[in-house]
């Protein structure tokens, strides 16, 4: 598969694949830890998830705008590695749930996610930029899209089993201490120590404590909601552990290859390593270009906002609405089972599905039928909103989140009551197709429409409006727990992404006519 293509290709790729793998086991579990280790709202951890999802983008264009002034991708990159690594030990080091003061530890948990956020910027971005210098080679140009597809489905690798690693260490962490996992039960612990659950919920959540006690009966429920809520988190704290040790890995990767990796563009070094010729572009060009660049970033921010749902409003789905026990497996006696597992589905179909639309691509290039990469871009977005009328036809019916969460009053689903886990599947399925036309094809274009000496601003650009759709998943969040229908929630991300489509569309020949 990677026959034909730069020599840096697998090194870069196995490198981001190290970093993705410990990213994906935070991202995995992050709102659902914020809800179980400080007893936040849905909304409240969605404002969280929604800014840390901001950060770790919108800092990549600051650490591509740090590599193109100090003109050293490698080292701004090297740094990125080290930074985040920095960030998991923050987030690992477990501490006493429930937490003797919120403020104080979320502090603690904001500034270890910051810290990781700006090691992405300096990481992502600039990785990115160095894999498009390896395509500038004429020998290579025609390959750029299908390079970008592999590079994309490489690191995706790391991704599948990030979380299943994190739920692994999690439940296994609970049944070493006596407990089976219950999705529901963290927030019924937290309304039950808070003094927010009726007398007639109390007898329900006995029912479940009970069922979640290895062995025995709860005689003392505030006893059991102390010690549940503690071993969870625990667990919670250890799996970002596993972060730590991707990144060491990863690190190591990037070191031992770093010499395969290119210079920027346009800029020659003498054997002593100073810089001795940088190739710019005309002003007018350069300006035409990044018009081009910052139209195409303006569009997908929508799907950047729709895509994104898969670690905030589809994770309260599956937790809520979805039947868990139809999608559970045991590996050395420990069970794999929690909403966090539906997060490796992505990741999956990206590299079962990557092959088949290179494939498909490339049939189509040699009888000169390949749709253009801005064409690519509007067709994933039709899909992405394919996928959302799935989850809206899906959810027709289901009562509305606010009636269900034990934070807000609420009883949770019995099982019978919950929809089949292939809803979730089906929908991640078509968002992955949509982000394979979409996600590879906007970095390919960038590296290619970027002016020489903007290479790193402008995929930290990409990144950047990736931030900006980011910024704006907290709306889905509002939405999700406010008084309409649950299906009306995705209603939302049917609109945007259908608007996208159209627009994209519409631009397609001007984009078509500044990438030649």
């Amino acid at each position: 598969m990677f026959k034909g293509h730069p020599k840096g290709l697998i090194p870069a790729s196995l490198a981001n694949m190290g970093e993705r793998f410990g990213f994906y086991t935070m991202m995995a579990i992050l709102v659902l830890f914020l809800q179980a280790k400080f007893g936040l709202s849905g909304t409240n951890a969605g404002y969280i998830y929604a800014g840390f999802y901001f950060s770790i983008y919108i800092l990549a264009l600051a650490g591509g705008i740090i590599a193109d002034k100090i003109k050293n991708y490698k080292g701004t990159i090297l740094a990125g590695l080290i930074l985040m690594g920095i960030g998991y030990v923050i987030m690992a080091i477990p501490t006493p749930t429930p937490v003797s003061s919120v403020p104080l530890f979320l502090t603690i948990t904001i500034v270890g996610l910051f810290v990781i956020a700006f090691g992405n910027g300096l990481f992502k971005g600039n990785l990115q930029a160095l894999v498009g210098q390896m395509y500038d080679n004429e020998k290579y140009e025609k390959l750029r899209d299908s390079g970008f597809s592999m590079f994309y489905a490489f690191i995706n690798v790391g991704a599948i089993f990030a979380p299943f690693t994190a739920v692994g260490i999690r439940n296994w962490w609970l049944g070493s201490k006596g407990f089976t996992y219950d999705a529901t039960l963290p927030a019924q612990c937290h309304a039950f120590l808070g003094g927010n659950m009726s007398a007639e919920n109390i007898v329900k959540y006995q029912e479940y404590a009970d069922g979640a006690l290895i062995g025995a009966n709860v005689t003392d429920l505030a006893t059991f909601s102390n010690d549940y809520l503690n071993v969870f988190n625990t667990g919670f704290h250890y799996a970002f552990g596993i972060a730590i040790i991707a990144m060491i890995i990863s690190t190591i990767i990037y070191l031992v290859n770093k010499n395969k990796f290119p210079n920027p563009k346009g800029i020659t070094k003498s054997k002593d390593g100073k810089i001795t010729q940088e190739i710019k572009m005309e002003a007018k060009e350069v300006a035409q270009r990044m018009y081009a660049l910052l139209a195409v970033f303006g569009v997908v921010i929508f799907f950047w906002f729709s895509f994104h749902q898969n670690g905030l409003t589809l994770t309260f789905f599956a937790r809520d609405y979805t039947d868990l026990s139809l999608f559970v497996f045991e590996i050395l006696g420990v069970k794999f089972e929690g909403a966090e597992i539906f997060q490796s589905m992505n990741p999956f179909f990206v590299v079962f599905l990557t092959p088949i639309i290179v494939g498909l691509f490339g049939w189509l290039r040699t009888r000169n039928m390949e749709p253009s990469t801005p064409k690519k871009i509007g067709i994933g977005m039709g899909i992405a909103s394919l996928a959302f009328v799935v989850m809206v036809v899906g959810s027709i019916g289901l009562p509305f989140a606010s009636e269900i969460s034990p934070s807000l009053g609420g009883t949770p689903l019995m099982e019978s009551q919950k929809v089949t886990p292939f809803l979730l599947l089906g929908t991640y399925f078509i968002l992955t197709v949509a982000e394979l036309f979409i996600s590879p094809m906007g970095i390919s274009f960038v590296s290619k429409v970027s002016p020489p000496q903007y290479q790193g601003m402008m995929q930290g650009g990409w990144l950047g409006a990736t931030a900006l759709g980011n910024g704006l998943l907290f709306i889905g969040a509002i939405f999700y727990y406010s008084a309409i229908p649950i299906w009306m929630t995705w209603s939302i991300f049917v609109i945007a992404t259908a608007i996208s489509m159209f627009t994209i569309m519409f631009m397609t020949r001007w984009l078509e006519r500044v990438a030649k």
